[in-house]
């Protein structure tokens, strides 16, 4: 509810421009990627009611702040405006993003404990369970996502910003008390929770969570080193004192360094890149996508029937992966995922050359940009024609010509629902496969290194987005997207035929078959 709700009152904030809101993701974006390795090992280093608890208050406390602090600047923006020449305002805005940054940073970290962690522990051994309850709370966080915005949209619509800012804050301190008695209930009923590995014992800790994870990856537990060993934990007590003042301020420095030294040893980092490179695309349900699709004609009906269909396809990937799963096991259940995410892509390359598509090379996909900044156009003014039946952009007069055809839009929008089955269910897999391979240890500081990926990829997109903005430029997008989708499988495709070799053709062998010699021994059979 207020990722959504945050970008509609930055943009009502400044005037209806998007400059806040870039400013506000710019901030979540490189927050992440600079802090997820610390996060993680924050999470790792506490016992687990306490990081859970002490993110859920952070969280819910920066929103209701924020929301208040929205409300007020809502109520006194134009008294705000004249005090100090509007440098008031100009901290309140500064203190929005910071606040809403803070929440965002508390979310990663109870997202890493509760989705990364303790579902794991409740699990037990059964990763049949495992991959029911990760399954569980996507179909949960989907329908969140779908029916969250349509609630606060209303209420904006018919109340006022400033009654959604109200709202949003009272329902954060309800659910707190809400999400804060259920956290302790799942706490007390499951007794495991309560035991955190130390850092000791983390060479002892890596086991299977089933036989299952055996036949895939076929390799012996020994293989996987911990982040800190025995040696190093008993040893960092003196080194911390005779260091003093300059070994203090460098330890984030050096942990940061240890969580990416830690993601690229482990034994599922192909997997996990190959997730990241899925977030450098512009074919998802994004701004970008919605912007796009206005200026090729689509309504706001239109594109919200789109953006439930997507969810509808994210659901059914959702339960997919279960079936398939079941059927093929967890690594091949990844392979087929990714092959029918790039079945569904090739629509999206087909519409940029089909008919009704802008795509023109001739238009320089730098012209809008060098425009804005230099105050003058890149091409004669005979280039800056309207190109493409359905673009909007460019054209020299201030009639639109008529739309001839939506095969174009018809197909991109098709591929990217259709590839939503493919994508959810190749989620789901590469989160299990850390959740399953990654010790306990170094559960925490692994997951943050990969949130810290996926949003480096994800801010180049919107890099590359920024660089060639104009719609005849959007095919090339769309081009390069599904190079790097492809570019995350071949990722995935080599993880996986290292794990089990031809054995990953055999699409239908279930992992219940497999027979070891001994609990060590990889499997002989799929």
């Amino acid at each position: 509810m207020w990722n959504f709700a945050v970008a509609v009152f930055l943009v009502e904030l400044y005037g209806n421009s998007l400059l806040l809101t870039a400013v506000y993701g710019l901030v979540v974006a490189g927050s992440v990627l600079l802090l997820g390795a610390i996060i993680g090992d924050w999470v790792d280093k506490n016992p687990r009611l306490k990081v859970a608890q002490t993110s859920l208050l952070v969280q819910n406390s920066c929103v209701i702040a924020c929301g208040v602090l929205l409300m007020l600047v809502f109520q006194f923006k134009e008294q705000l405006a004249h005090l100090y020449n509007g440098w008031i305002l100009t901290v309140c805005y500064i203190l929005v993003i910071s606040i809403a940054n803070v929440a965002n940073l508390a979310s990663t970290a109870t997202s890493i404990t509760i989705q990364r962690d303790w579902v794991v522990v409740v699990a037990g051994q059964d990763s049949a369970k495992l991959a029911d309850m990760n399954a569980t709370v996507r179909i949960i966080d989907q329908l969140t996502n779908i029916l969250a915005p349509m609630l606060v949209g209303q209420i904006m619509a018919f109340g006022s910003h400033f009654i959604g800012c109200g709202f949003i804050s009272g329902w954060n301190l309800c659910s707190m008390c809400v999400e804060y008695a259920l956290l302790w209930k799942v706490y007390q009923k499951t007794p495991a929770l309560a035991v955190k590995a130390g850092q000791k014992e983390a060479p002892q800790e890596l086991k299977q969570l089933s036989p299952q994870k055996d036949v895939e990856n076929g390799q012996n537990p020994e293989s996987v080193q911990p982040l800190i060993t025995e040696s190093s934990v008993v040893a960092s007590p003196e080194p911390s004192r005779q260091q003093g003042c300059c070994y203090q301020v460098t330890e984030p420095l050096r942990t940061l360094k240890g969580g990416w030294v830690a993601y690229y040893n482990q034994n599922i980092f192909l997997a996990g890149m190959s997730l990241s490179f899925l977030y450098m695309t512009v074919l998802g349900f994004d701004c970008i996508t919605t912007g796009y699709a206005y200026t090729q004609g689509l309504n706001g009906s239109v594109l919200s029937l789109l953006m439930g269909a997507s969810a509808v396809c994210g659901i059914v990937g959702t339960v997919a992966f279960t079936w398939i799963r079941k059927k093929c096991g967890l690594i091949r259940t990844g392979f087929i995922s990714g092959v029918a995410q790039l079945s569904c892509l090739m629509m999206c390359v087909a519409s940029v050359f089909t008919p009704g598509s802008p795509f023109d090379l001739s238009v320089s996909p730098f012209q809008d940009l060098y425009t804005h900044l230099m105050g003058e156009t890149l091409l004669d003014p005979e280039h800056n024609v309207h190109v493409g039946v359905n673009a909007t952009i460019g054209a020299p007069t201030d009639e639109v010509p008529p739309l001839q055809s939506y095969i174009s839009v018809g197909l991109l929008f098709a591929g990217v629902i259709a590839a939503r089955v493919g994508l959810w269910s190749f989620d789901l897999t590469v989160t299990q496969l850390i959740q399953e391979n990654v010790i306990e240890s170094e559960r925490g500081v692994v997951n943050g290194v990969q949130n810290s990926m996926n949003y480096l990829l994800d801010l180049l997109h919107f890099i590359m987005v920024i660089l060639a903005p104009n719609p005849q430029a959007f095919g090339l997008l769309v081009i390069i997207s599904v190079s790097f989708v492809a570019m995350g499988h071949i990722m995935y495709f080599t993880f996986a035929f290292k794990s089990l070799g031809r054995r990953l053709f055999l699409c239908f062998s279930p992992e219940q078959k497999v027979e070891t010699t001994d609990d060590h021994s990889p499997p002989t059979t799929v």
